[in-house]
């Protein structure tokens, strides 16, 4: 019986690793085209800069007090923290965005040099995104650079889902100043 699970199991890792791949080329077209004309938008741009100049000296004693913070809030009917994100002109910018991408884009949400969150279309588990490769494998990696992460199920929605994230560049300097997520519902690719 318990190889018959395993092999069950290898069998859906190998389809899951063929769909990741499928939609591969799709993910890196979109992100160089529609996600990098959002990631460049002055509305995104100008929300970054602005924090950076907030949170540029943080250190990962106050990084981690905002991301618990924000942890804490997500699981409370009061959250002050996160309202005030959620109600930034970025965050109303991005769920517009989202909106009128038809269903295409699940989430979006912007984060700064230190991987918190500037705005964002909804709320995210947490607040400090630095310490994944969403943000890693695209701030870190510079100009160009694009994460796309495996395909996951939506149990809610039943969409198979893949996120796709890309530097934020600031046009004037030309330096990389954050780093933006989208949730891709490849269903609508």
């Amino acid at each position: 019986m318990k190889y018959l699970i395993r092999t069950a199991a290898i069998s859906f890792f190998f389809v899951g690793a063929a769909a990741a791949n499928e939609f591969e080329s799709e993910l890196k077209n979109l992100a160089a085209g529609q996600i990098a004309e959002i990631a460049s938008a002055g509305e995104v741009v100008s929300a970054v800069n602005a924090q950076n100049e907030i949170t540029g000296s943080y250190d990962q004693a106050k990084i981690d007090e905002l991301d618990g913070k924000w942890r804490a809030e997500a699981d409370s009917v009061d959250q002050p923290f996160i309202d005030e994100v959620l109600e930034k002109p970025l965050s109303v910018y991005l769920a517009d965005v989202q909106e009128a991408s038809g269903g295409l884009f699940t989430e979006i949400f912007v984060m700064d040099a230190k991987g918190l969150n500037v705005g964002q279309s909804d709320v995210t588990s947490d607040y400090w995104q630095g310490d994944e490769a969403k943000w890693q494998e695209t701030y870190s990696a510079g100009k160009g650079s694009v994460h796309i992460s495996e395909l996951e199920e939506d149990e809610s929605t039943q969409t198979l889902q893949s996120q796709v994230s890309v530097p934020v560049v600031d046009p004037d300097s030309g330096n990389v100043i954050g780093a933006v997520t989208f949730g891709v519902n490849v269903d609508n690719l």
